[in-house]
């Protein structure tokens, strides 16, 4: 059964080859996750190693799904926000290998983010992601409310444009 755990900065740097393949194989399965192809192992490490250090400053929450020692899935809360905005978190690039599809995990690490983010006093989180993707189907059944689309707001790792789709929960206490 996988586990969900919460990454240091530190196990977040030693797992940057793990979570760089996770990444690659999203961004050539052509998901719209803010890159383009052609992405590589660099890029992935440059942006993992932000991400690291995101964690170790304390602006990010980074949690992975993993089972035998393996990291098969990814998620983040972004918490490092406004002083306005206390009470909310972003959760950000939510990411499973796609050999590890089908397996319940995007639940298992949208649940344990939504926990994560209670116990950090964050009780709204929004997210954005690709309309038409199957990861809008996933957030709906989870219980997201869809606050709209906008169109070609963003690019799939080809260069075409794809619109995206906003959601927020609330995590108030009649919905833990």
């Amino acid at each position: 059964m996988p586990a969900i755990r919460r990454l240091t900065g530190e196990e977040a740097r030693a797992a940057i080859p793990a979570l760089s393949a996770i990444l690659i194989d999203c961004i050539d399965g052509g998901a719209s996750v803010g890159f383009l192809s052609p992405f590589g192992d660099e890029d992935a490490a440059t942006y993992w190693t932000g991400v690291a250090d995101a964690v170790t400053s304390g602006h990010t929450v980074l949690l992975v799904a993993e089972a035998d020692g393996e990291i098969l899935g990814t998620v983040q809360l972004g918490i490092g926000l406004p002083p306005n905005q206390p009470h909310r978190a972003d959760l950000k690039k939510l990411l499973v290998h796609r050999r590890d599809r089908g397996r319940g995990l995007a639940r298992l690490l949208m649940t344990a983010a939504e926990s994560q983010s209670l116990a950090l006093g964050r009780h709204l989180l929004v997210l954005d992601t690709a309309t038409g993707s199957p990861a809008e189907a996933i957030y709906a059944r989870l219980g997201w409310s869809r606050a709209g689309v906008i169109p070609d707001y963003a690019l799939f790792p080809d260069g075409s444009f794809c619109g995206s789709t906003f959601f927020y929960k609330s995590l108030t206490p009649s919905d833990t």
